[in-house]
């Protein structure tokens, strides 16, 4: 099949607004669950450990401590079953994939460092020119 009419097709399944955010980010997925006839809004927060695949096919693992035992879920960044993606925290890592959290144990297991921009904007510590002499 020609690749021209595959990627036309796979353009109208793409999120209209997309979410930007990386590896090392602490997000909240807001996917829809159904259960019966009811349909409802189900919260998974963490840390994104991993990205993969390109297009539609694009992935997620978020991976969170629950009750003492890391628990972690792959989501699809196109799916209409994710509502939405919100980030609580940017991360600052070197790393694509941080597989290396599920050997970690306690806070270490969740510990990411904080982008440096973002933190210092939200305690106010920024200063403009005029004021630095």
């Amino acid at each position: 099949m020609n690749q021209a009419i595959l990627d036309k097709i796979e353009s109208e399944q793409f999120r209209k607004n997309p979410v930007v955010f990386g590896v090392g980010d602490t997000v909240r997925v807001h996917t829809k669950v159904v259960e019966g006839d009811k349909e409802r809004i189900q919260i998974f927060s963490g840390v994104v450990i991993g990205r993969r695949g390109r297009g539609l096919n694009e992935m997620f693992t978020v991976r969170r401590i629950s009750y003492g035992e890391g628990v972690e879920r792959v989501f699809p960044v196109h799916s209409p079953r994710v509502d939405k993606i919100e980030v609580e925290r940017r991360g600052s890592v070197r790393r694509a994939k941080l597989t290396y959290l599920r050997k970690r144990i306690g806070k270490g297991a969740v510990a990411v460092k904080e982008k440096e921009s973002t933190a210092a904007t939200r305690s106010g510590r920024v200063q403009d020119s005029s004021q630095a002499t």
